[in-house]
């Protein structure tokens, strides 16, 4: 957690219903094989990432000049798929939080690749005054999803 937000910060679970939550933990668990403390921490991101990624689409509107594009580190892109599999609430996160469908198009490019994309996020991240869990933006978390199979859509 960033030392400017540790103290002031929401607590991500707010942004879907405890239900949710707990059956997203869930999934993350039995997907992942790990334990319920990690699972509800990598959730809390990855709630916090598609937060932050659902204000951008609301700010640039169809303004495509206007877009800024953030990534997920590789833990937090699993919350992000949990979530995906869970259609109808996730279906109800984007229409609530952006207005729309909040797409997963799996790029790998030079901006990912570098750093410089998860370096971007972070602060993003901060912006949306959710606890962000550095452990899981730290460089070597990586960024991006899946590669060799990531499109190469917007390279």
């Amino acid at each position: 957690m960033s030392e400017r937000t540790s103290q002031i910060a929401k607590d991500p679970r707010e942004l879907v219903s405890s239900e949710v939550f707990d059956l997203l933990v869930a999934d993350i668990m039995r997907y992942n094989h790990v334990t319920r403390h990690y699972a509800e921490r990598l959730m809390g991101q990855a709630l916090v990432f598609l937060k932050a990624h659902a204000d951008l689409i609301k700010q640039a509107g169809n303004d495509p000049d206007a877009w800024i594009r953030i990534v997920p580190s590789v833990p937090v892109d699993e919350g992000w798929h949990a979530f995906l599999k869970r259609t109808k609430p996730y279906f109800e996160f984007g229409m609530e939080h952006a207005g729309s469908y909040l797409h997963h198009v799996p790029v790998m490019d030079d901006d990912i690749r570098s750093g410089a994309a998860l370096a971007r996020t972070v602060p993003i991240l901060e912006a949306t005054g959710y606890q962000v869990d550095m452990e899981f933006w730290e460089a070597g978390a990586g960024a991006g999803c899946c590669p060799p199979e990531c499109s190469t859509i917007g390279d």
